[in-house]
């Protein structure tokens, strides 16, 4: 059944380098919805989140000649969403904060907290991710939801991998105390 639906996809994408309108559309209606939940999670903001949403459609469709299926065309227009609202973040001045720049921190002491009190219900954590401030949300997002490692959002970023480490640690600890009081 995968195997259909990857050959499915690629007819899509080949229809698309032939010119067919419908095909483009149909790339759009399957892929739209997640990509625009990627940006949203990035940015925390819905109108940025269509923009970049719409930019990222219209660079990966000029660009559909350049697709050479080492991923998924989803995987592939999942990266330019994501580099897409990273862009925006940078502007916005985020304010990263790297591990040997804080002081007393010790790497290898976490600082206690007890996830085993909180509730996890989706609409709660969802909020109280939302509530997080920018880099400390990027990080977190990409760390957990879009599965990449800390030296590739370090790459991604252009920041250090400890300021990566930084950020989520911050991030886990801001979102359980959000969960604690009930955001």
């Amino acid at each position: 059944m995968e195997l259909a639906i990857k050959t499915q996809r690629d007819e899509l994408v080949e229809r698309c380098l032939q010119g067919d309108t419908l095909a483009y559309k149909q790339l759009y209606e399957r892929y739209a919805r997640a990509m625009f939940n990627t940006c949203l999670r990035l940015l925390n903001n819905v109108t940025e989140a269509e923009d970049v949403l719409q930019e990222s459609f219209t660079e990966a469709f000029r660009n559909l000649a350049s697709f050479e299926y080492r991923t998924s065309f989803g995987g592939w227009l999942k990266q330019i969403c994501i580099n897409r609202s990273i862009n925006v973040l940078n502007k916005r001045k985020i304010d990263w904060v790297d591990m040997e720049q804080v002081a007393g921190y010790d790497s290898a002491e976490d600082l206690p907290y007890d996830e085993e009190s909180v509730r996890y219900q989706v609409e709660t954590v969802k909020k109280a991710i939302m509530k997080l401030p920018d880099g400390y949300r990027t990080v977190l997002n990409l760390y957990l939801l879009e599965g990449y490692d800390h030296e590739e959002i370090a790459g991604i970023l252009h920041v250090a991998e400890s300021t990566t480490r930084t950020q989520y640690m911050r991030a886990k600890q801001k979102l359980l105390e959000y969960l604690k009081e009930g955001i």
